[in-house]
């Protein structure tokens, strides 16, 4: 699969207001676990997900302690609208499950992306493919 664009890279942001609640790296592995049970939507060897803890952001008029949780699922182009609505409510879904607790005692506002790319201009070397092509 190296020189496609098949990869899926998942970015979580979040401010750092909930850091002590949001579980973070529960809510990587969920997102991971969706990911690589679409096996043939997206090889796991290119699935990525990190996070970035956010400490200068404005939210609304800046008079609360208001959150948020924004996601952003970039993946190559070449996939069917309905595998890619499929996979994104399943992320979503995951999300809002894994926050519910927070969302139901606090300010919070969850957001979720879809970027597709082309191959132009988008490099590559990866071997952990090698892995699970056996």
């Amino acid at each position: 699969m190296e020189g496609t664009n098949h990869m899926p890279h998942i970015i979580i942001e979040y401010t750092d207001n909930i850091k002590d609640e949001i579980q973070i790296d529960g809510l990587l592995r969920k997102v991971n676990d969706v990911l690589i049970s679409y096996p043939s939507i997206f090889p796991i060897g290119g699935i990525r997900s990190r996070a970035i803890e956010l400490k200068h952001y404005r939210v609304a008029d800046g008079t609360e302690d208001d959150a948020f949780v924004h996601a952003i699922l970039k993946i190559g182009a070449g996939r069917q609208d309905s595998d890619k609505t499929k996979v994104c409510d399943h992320l979503f879904e995951t999300m809002e499950s894994h926050l519910a607790s927070l969302f139901s005692k606090r300010y919070l506002a969850l957001s979720m992306e879809l970027t597709e790319f082309s191959d132009f201009g988008t490099y590559k070397k990866n071997n952990i493919h090698n892995r699970y092509n056996k």
